[in-house]
Formats: C-alpha cells, structure tokens, sequence
C-alpha cells in the first residue's frame, strides 16, 4: 500500500511519483527518461513529467516495475 506523504514534493502532479525509498539508481531515468530524472545534487529522482502516451505509460510502469528498492509508485486518479 502507498503512502503519498512519503512521495517527494517535487514529483509531478499524477499517478506515478518517486517516494523516499529512491537510491538514485538511475534505473527509471534509463526506461524512461522523458518522464524521470535526478534533483539538483543527483540525491533522487522524481517524476518530472507524467506519462502522456501510452508507450510513456509502458515505459513508467516497467520503471516501476524493475526498481530495485520500489520507490516508484502508481495511485489511481
């Protein structure tokens, strides 16, 4: 079960976002890098932009998917 408090204030408003798990692998930025990447100093990723196609939403699930330490999350909005 998610917890939105525990997403980062800098993710895009929307169903995906980054919680406080984030290693700053970069793993997501390289599935999808139209819709991730790293804060300034690199300390984690957020989501940047929502996904707007379907293949952006492929590619964010299967971010979500593979991350090592499950720090992407989904809520349906």
């Amino acid at each position: 079960m998610f917890n939105i408090k525990e997403g980062y204030p800098e993710n895009a408003v929307g169903e995906f976002f980054v919680n406080k798990a984030c290693i700053s692998c970069g793993k997501c930025m390289a599935t999808a890098p139209y819709n991730f990447k790293f804060t300034i100093g690199d300390k984690h990723a957020i989501v940047d932009r929502q996904p707007v196609t379907v293949e952006e939403d492929k590619l964010c699930q299967k971010a979500l998917n593979d991350c090592p330490v499950n720090a992407i999350e989904k809520v349906e909005i």
